[in-house]
């Protein structure tokens, strides 16, 4: 097997065909209820405008975002989408979301008041969709006093309740994870969000999701260890003679988080290996002594995120979630879409 081409710098692959099946399969898991898709933050990092095709295209017809300059941005980018603004107005006149075509997530009685006054003079119909507190008292219309467990069962039953107050309307409680709760929590339209860039919907269990990304890297140089030393800042790793370290342009300025230092890992060659040393914020450092020295050096292409050792891994790696890896990612990788239209 000849060796792979160098790598010039580090690349992000994103795979819009597995975001595609991803939704699909989410979809098929929630009928009869309907599956819309969250793209707010950039599509979760990943590129608002080709993940947003890729979705529109595989069959999905609403979209959350966060914040209304986001819904304004992927309105340019889908003409006839239905877009969901999480915020609610955000202090924003009514009348903007109109013209733009969006809708508030409302989330108090103020924005109720408002945004019902302004879709009457619009001559527009009292569809109007309220955001409920169901116990992590952020947005939304606020419950009674909050029990922090069981949580799951809970908000099911505060939400039923909040409902039974209303007209009859369609309702959406179910995020990623809520999907896979069971039928009593999927409602009338599911909206996941990080199971359609990968992240695990069922912590503990099986990853159903396929793997969105690939993150290489190249080797810039490897260290022949002559003596007993120190590898990064604050000597958090030593070197014993004999040991080879390979080093990459990588580091927390790019999203690859700090804390994974010591503890994640990575694939050379196909084998794995540690990354050792702290992340600093430009460069990261691998332990590549147990490849032959032939099977490492400048341009070999390390992967640093994909199947083998993925967005769940990392974050397990660094103490925190696969929702911060990706939002995280930064703008200095080359960007490459995978089975879709780039734009």
């Amino acid at each position: 097997m000849s060796a792979p081409a160098p790598l010039l710098r580090p690349r992000l692959d994103i795979d819009l065909a597995a975001i595609a099946a991803n939704w699909r399969e989410l979809a098929r898991r929630a009928a009869p209820a309907d599956c819309a898709a969250v793209v707010k933050a950039d599509a979760y990092g990943l590129g608002l405008a080709p993940v947003a095709r890729a979705l529109a295209a595989a069959g999905c017809t609403t979209f959350f975002v966060a914040r209304p300059e986001e819904g304004v941005a992927l309105r340019a980018i889908l003409k006839e989408a239905r877009i969901l603004v999480l915020d609610g107005l955000a202090g924003r006149p009514p009348a903007a979301f109109l013209e733009a075509g969006l809708e508030p997530v409302v989330g108090s009685l103020a924005e109720l008041r408002a945004w019902r006054a302004a879709r009457a003079r619009a001559g527009l119909g009292e569809e109007i969709v309220l955001l409920i507190d169901t116990g992590l008292t952020r947005l939304g219309l606020d419950p009674a006093e909050l029990e922090a467990h069981p949580m799951n069962r809970r908000q099911l039953e505060r939400f039923r309740a909040a409902l039974a107050l209303l007209p009859r309307a369609r309702a959406s409680l179910a995020a990623s994870s809520g999907i896979f709760l069971g039928e009593a929590f999927r409602f009338d339209l599911v909206r996941p969000g990080a199971a359609l860039y990968g992240v695990a919907p069922t912590p503990g269990r099986g990853n159903p999701m396929r793997p969105v990304l690939r993150l290489t890297a190249p080797v810039l140089r490897v260290h022949e260890v002559g003596e007993p030393g120190a590898v990064g800042y604050g000597a958090s790793f030593s070197t014993r003679a004999g040991m080879r370290i390979a080093v990459l342009p990588v580091g927390y300025a790019d999203g690859y988080p700090r804390a994974a230092g010591g503890r994640a890992r990575a694939l050379v060659a196909g084998c794995e290996v540690p990354v050792v040393g702290r992340v600093s914020m430009d460069l990261l450092t691998l332990e590549v002594s147990a490849l032959p020295a032939e099977r490492v050096g400048p341009g070999t292409p390390v992967e640093l995120l994909g199947e083998r050792f993925g967005v769940d891994d990392l974050a397990e790696a660094a103490g925190t979630i696969g929702y911060e890896i990706l939002t995280r990612l930064g703008r200095r990788f080359e960007r490459r879409y995978l089975g879709g239209q780039e734009g």
